[in-house]
């Protein structure tokens, strides 16, 4: 862990405490031991969820290489909670998934192809699935400030957009290209293996039935993580509907990937649930327990999925938790 990545860890746990402190923590505990063994059960919830985004991602992989739907949720599985519990900016993760990968016998270029375009199909389903949460919320007759939500569209569409015209314009292999010559033909070789990995991605994205079919897995992938939320409450004693269960989820999803630089969005996930729960009328101490619930999943979840990350990364040829690997290591086959 880098000394940044201490200070924003530390700085984000100081903000989360104060937030929590500021709240009347008898009510809080007592709404935990009320729910008790119930949380646990709502953090297992979050399961269904990687599964479907698994799913989501097995669609850009080649048929004969695709590993099955378990071996791919254990893969979902470890890159989150690599992106969850540790400093590396959400990106961690996606390098120990694509080693994962390898490990099971994908080609550099599909398995490449496939987390960039998986990444940026992300980005956009969740700004679908943010908007849906907003459009909720003003049904309900909640305030929803337009020049926000418009800013958010803007800039969700702007990054998502540019990410698909850097992989559709082939930019990764002309950046490599382009250094190349000025190491005197020394990055030949990445060179061309840059070029194979652009033009994967770009035969990738005129799959449109696969990208379509991605896009959609993943939005059911984001509204099944309702149902924690949906759970959690109900165990504190505080039950929502659906309808609020999906717009506290597509709220606070939106707050943590804002506050993508700190590790866990500590600090700004707890002060997202107290906001979002004033929004919508709940109880200061059940917002609060809500938040805590959601970090006991960081302990039920995705604790776990670092410790199987270790035992994968030191098998030798190994996958993730409990599949064999099927290919060659992480050379290229």
């Amino acid at each position: 862990m880098t000394r940044g990545g201490i200070l924003l860890a530390l700085g984000g746990l100081a903000l989360a405490l104060l937030l929590l402190a500021q709240q009347d923590l008898s009510a809080v505990w007592r709404l935990l031991g009320t729910a008790g063994f119930g949380l646990v059960l709502a953090a297992l919830a979050h399961i269904p969820s990687m599964a479907l985004n698994a799913h989501a991602w097995a669609l850009l992989l080649p048929g004969r290489t695709r590993p099955a739907l378990p071996g791919m949720t254990a893969i979902v599985w470890i890159r989150e909670s690599v992106n969850g519990l540790l400093p590396v900016a959400r990106i961690g993760g996606e390098v120990a998934s694509y080693r994962l990968l390898r490990r099971r016998g994908v080609r550099v270029p599909a398995a490449s192809a496939s987390l960039l375009v998986d990444v940026t199909i992300g980005i956009l389903s969740q700004l679908a699935f943010a908007l849906i949460g907003l459009g909720l919320l003003a049904l309900e007759g909640g305030t929803v400030g337009w020049v926000g939500l418009g800013l958010s569209i803007g800039l969700g569409l702007a990054l998502g957009g540019g990410l698909v015209a850097v992989q559709r314009a082939g930019l990764f292999g002309r950046v490599v290209g382009a250094l190349n010559k000025v190491a005197a033909g020394r990055l030949s070789a990445l060179t061309e293996h840059s070029r194979r990995i652009d033009r994967a991605t770009l035969l990738l994205w005129g799959r449109r039935r696969a990208i379509l079919g991605c896009f959609l897995w993943q939005l059911a992938g984001w509204m099944a993580g309702a149902l924690e939320i949906w759970l959690a409450l109900y165990f504190l004693g505080a039950p929502v509907g659906v309808v609020e269960a999906l717009v506290i989820e597509s709220l606070i999803q939106m707050v943590s990937s804002a506050a993508f630089l700190l590790p866990g969005a500590l600090g700004a996930q707890e002060g997202g649930f107290l906001a979002i729960g004033a929004l919508l009328g709940l109880d200061p101490a059940v917002a609060a327990a809500l938040a805590v619930s959601r970090r006991l999943r960081d302990l039920v979840i995705f604790l776990p999925g670092l410790l199987a990350w270790v035992l994968a990364e030191r098998r030798p040829g190994g996958g993730a938790a409990g599949e064999p690997g099927k290919g060659p290591g992480l050379r290229e086959a």
